[in-house]
């Protein structure tokens, strides 16, 4: 039989009811809310629009409608597990209770690719924006062999690198610090994407609209697996279980409404940005939002306020997906699956210090050399597959734990979960067959892994050996 840990355990080793583990609770559900847009909204609309329209055309609004469903769906498995089981390890907990030991390690290990690899997605999109907002500005770039990997051409990406050590240093000064910096800068972002959809709406065309759908269900397929990337982090907010004030009613809340105005506010971008020069011209062109705004304008003036809307949207997602990253393998050291390190808190400011520069620093190099292009396709079946697990999850829970407290309950159980798990083993399939080989190795990987040091080492193993129910085992003291 797996390993599984408990709920009623995971909450009390947690601290989840009380201050725990040297986290403070300073998150309310405005905090929470203001985190979850800003690890969702970033370089996916800003960056990843040209790329979705490149493969749906103007049908790229039916693509985001599609991948906000599968999103819904599962968000609804997120709220009723971020309410149940409010910790910080999120989906990777969420597994442990559920599916077992095993299948919760493979989850984290693929939450490597959402949070870390998109980490380094993210920073070479901010990047292209950077010298956007520099050429509107004084007129100059920086040099190509300075902002571009070997992959697009240059030697190695400066910018990518800063904004990782900027969002390292943040994290590390503390929670309160960082969800401060991450509300101002999604209100800023959302009002400068509102203002380019007033903009673009003003020179719509019902024409540019037409064909609407030039590649068929293939074309709008292939582009809500690309669109699907702009809504990667909403999942985040469950990692703020351990220090938001009222995880049990909030999380679920923050959840649901972040991923209701996100869907709304990519629709309307992507229907002004077509709408008023054509998808042809929006297609697979860099710094799209910026373009737009200057071809509508006439000026240079409107594409640079874009680009430093990109610019700080960007660095949101950067800090606030690096936040989920560093609690998740908090959560994975406290097991003993992965080394300790990364579970100490500093007393000073209740922050897993060594963790999270561990972690800028790993994920500063491929930052710095990859293409965005390379990852992007694995970190989208890596995150549909933590997706899939989640649903799952949600399933078995409600059938080994049916007398756990739910805050929040998957509406027309069992058949929402079951579409959840549908609609993400379809965009998993939509990434194509050399993504499934990688993540196949990557996988293979981590079970190597867990194999070699986590098993060996996993506390609840341990404590199995003088409790023979590993399941029912609660802990001594709390």
């Amino acid at each position: 039989m797996p390993r599984r840990k408990s709920p009623a355990l995971l909450v009390a080793e947690s601290g989840t009811d009380r201050e725990g583990h040297g986290l403070r609770r300073t998150m309310g559900l405005f905090q929470l809310i203001s985190f979850g847009l800003g690890a969702i909204v970033g370089t996916g609309i800003f960056v990843g629009l040209s790329d979705s329209v490149a493969q749906a055309g103007p049908a790229v609004v039916v693509s985001f409608v599609l991948a906000a469903i599968t999103c819904v769906f599962t968000a609804f498995a997120f709220a009723e597990l971020g309410g149940a089981i409010p910790v910080s390890g999120s989906s990777y907990s969420f597994a442990y209770a559920g599916l077992g030991e095993r299948t919760a390690f493979l989850v984290g290990w693929c939450l490597l690719l959402e949070y870390g690899v998109s980490v380094s997605a993210v920073a070479v999109g901010w990047s292209q924006y950077v010298n956007e907002l520099l050429d509107s500005l004084i007129g100059r770039q920086i040099p190509a062999d300075l902002s571009a990997g070997p992959g697009d051409g240059g030697v190695i990406n400066l910018p990518a690198v800063i904004v990782i050590a900027l969002a390292s240093v943040l994290l590390v000064r503390g929670v309160r610090e960082s969800a401060r910096a991450t509300a101002a800068m999604a209100v800023l972002k959302l009002a400068i994407l509102v203002a380019f959809c007033a903009i673009g709406f003003t020179a719509f065309k019902d024409g540019n609209l037409t064909p609407f759908s030039l590649a068929g269900l293939g074309g709008i397929g292939a582009g809500t697996t690309a669109a699907f990337f702009s809504y990667i982090g909403f999942d985040a907010i469950t990692t703020a279980g351990e220090e938001a004030k009222n995880p049990r009613r909030d999380i679920p809340v923050a959840i649901l409404v972040c991923i209701g105005l996100v869907t709304l506010l990519y629709c309307a971008v992507a229907l002004a940005a077509i709408g008023a020069i054509g998808g042809d011209e929006v297609g697979g062109r860099p710094a799209a939002l910026s373009y737009v705004v200057n071809e509508v304008t006439g000026s240079s003036v409107g594409g640079g306020v874009v680009a430093f809307g990109a610019v700080v949207a960007i660095a949101s997602v950067v800090l606030a997906v690096m936040y989920g990253q560093t609690r998740i393998l908090m959560s994975m050291s406290r097991d003993g699956l992965i080394p300790r390190v990364f579970e100490k808190v500093s007393p000073k400011t209740a922050t897993p210090v060594a963790g999270t520069l561990i972690v800028a620093v790993v994920f500063a190099v491929p930052a710095a050399f990859a293409s965005l292009d390379a990852v992007v396709n694995l970190c989208t079946i890596g995150t549909l597959a933590v997706m899939a697990v989640v649903n799952i999850a949600v399933i078995a829970l409600r059938r080994t734990e049916p007398g756990l407290a739910r805050t929040f309950r998957v509406p027309l159980y069992p058949v929402v979960p079951l579409l959840g798990i549908g609609f993400c083993l379809y965009l998993m399939y939509e990434t194509g067959w050399t993504t499934w080989i990688q993540f196949a190795v990557f996988l293979a990987v981590g079970f190597l892994l867990y194999v070699g040091y986590g098993r060996r080492n996993s506390r609840l193993g341990k404590q199995a050996t003088v409790t023979p129910d590993a399941t029912a085992a609660e802990p001594l003291a709390v």
